[in-house]
């Protein structure tokens, strides 16, 4: 076999999904990068949907066996007001009920395109209604362009969709929106699956990348690693579903969404030998690797103005004095005992930098105590702690059960409690 680093490669795959696609993608992250070397793949691209998720240890795990990361995401557009009607009307006029999204790849080329990424990736889970399938209307992404190259999304797209539906106008009007939005940035991405949904457009999307001078890519939507996980990877789709393998009326893929050897696809698209070549090219525009960092945690906001530093000193003194009078009569030392180990551990806590830390774990353990949503009396070394005992953040009185703070949070041992 030839070294991928003596040859130059013949495809690329940009379009895989890993475990981190939920419920759908069946491929752990270190095995896409073991499926890319054992091709001699010296790049791969994960496209999860929706999500970020992986980004990270993918591309860690990627650099450690030499091969290019390449960070992509399936975006799922809002379709626009008078195709969620018409699409209402289909439902039978079900008000209310928003039309499926498209969906959009996106694949980030710069840094500032990667943050772009994970903004708008974000942004479509905070801003979709609770119920309904994260989306972002197409506007707002074109306006986070910079830095991200799009691929059309096969016949799942908005393009490919209104194609299927004889609205030919209408998606040369949206591609070159697109073009415009990603000025030599844009690809029309071609998929041969044998499902018949793409190769039912394929002909009219060739026409029109061709009318509006823009690059064909052959992509394939790879769900498993090989031919044989398909029937385990479908009923994964069932369980996500909450259907049954013999049941028609639900998702399905075919066995064609598999992880295949860069020669399959050159056949597969013999006849498109620059739709092939174009995923080298894309994968030579990105430049990007996520680096892991040390957390960044935001300010807490404390009362009159006071550091976090003396916020966690008064809360903890206040709350060690409800836990004390609770308890009276209960106590496995004096007062004093539970006074000079607090004193203890909040000298270690703010000099390993964790003040604010504790008051934002204690804000959203007391939040959801309030709220009755069950969070446990503690796990692990933190139940040692008395100013996590302090901050409701546990039940458990560790002087009482003789544990020790040293276990949680140890100067020698700088990390993340």
């Amino acid at each position: 076999m030839t070294n991928a680093r003596s040859a130059a490669p013949d495809f690329i795959h940009l379009r895989v999904h890993s475990a981190f696609s939920l419920s759908e993608g069946a491929i752990k992250t270190d095995d896409i990068v073991s499926l890319a070397v054992a091709e001699n793949m010296p790049a791969v691209g994960i496209s999860d949907s929706g999500n970020l998720f992986g980004a990270l240890e993918f591309s860690i795990k990627a650099g450690a066996k030499g091969v290019q990361p390449i960070i992509g995401c399936i975006l799922n557009i809002a379709r626009e007001d008078g195709d969620s009607l018409a699409h209402a009307h289909q439902l039978g006029g079900q008000a209310g009920r928003a039309a499926e999204p498209d969906q959009l790849f996106l694949i980030a080329q710069t840094e500032a395109g990667y943050r772009n990424l994970m903004a708008l990736s974000s942004a479509a889970f905070l801003d979709t209604p609770g119920g309904e399938t994260p989306r972002l209307p197409l506007d707002r992404v074109i306006a986070r362009a910079e830095g991200l190259l799009a691929l059309t999304g096969g016949p799942k797209g908005a393009v490919g969709r209104l194609l299927a539906d004889g609205q030919a106008g209408a998606a040369r009007q949206l591609l070159a929106r697109l073009a415009a939005g990603f000025p030599g940035r844009l690809y029309v991405e071609l998929m041969r699956h044998g499902d018949g949904a793409a190769e039912a457009v394929e002909d009219a999307l060739i026409d029109l990348a061709y009318a509006l001078d823009l690059p064909l890519v052959a992509t394939n939507d790879v769900y498993f690693s090989d031919p044989s996980m398909y029937e385990a990877h479908d009923a994964l789709l069932c369980i996500a579903e909450g259907r049954y393998v013999d049941d028609e009326q639900r998702r399905r893929v075919t066995p064609e969404h598999w992880f295949k050897p860069p020669r399959k696809m050159c056949e597969l698209f013999a006849d498109l030998p620059e739709a092939v070549a174009n995923t080298v090219v894309i994968a030579r525009r990105c430049a990007v690797f996520p680096q892991a960092r040390e957390p960044i945690l935001p300010l807490f906001p404390t009362s009159d103005g006071r550091s976090e530093r003396d916020e966690l000193h008064a809360v903890a003194v206040q709350g060690l004095a409800a836990r004390l009078h609770a308890h009276a009569g209960q106590l496995a030392a004096s007062p004093d005992d539970y006074r000079k180990r607090l004193e203890y551990e909040l000298d270690t806590i703010v000099s390993m930098g964790f003040a604010g830390y504790f008051l934002i774990v204690s804000d959203f353990i007391r939040w959801a105590k309030e709220r009755g949503i069950p969070v446990g009396p503690g796990r692990g070394s933190g139940a040692g702690s008395v100013v996590a005992w302090a901050l409701s953040i546990t039940d458990l009185d560790p002087l009482r059960f003789g544990l020790l703070f040293e276990r949680f949070l140890n100067p020698e041992r700088v990390s993340m409690p």
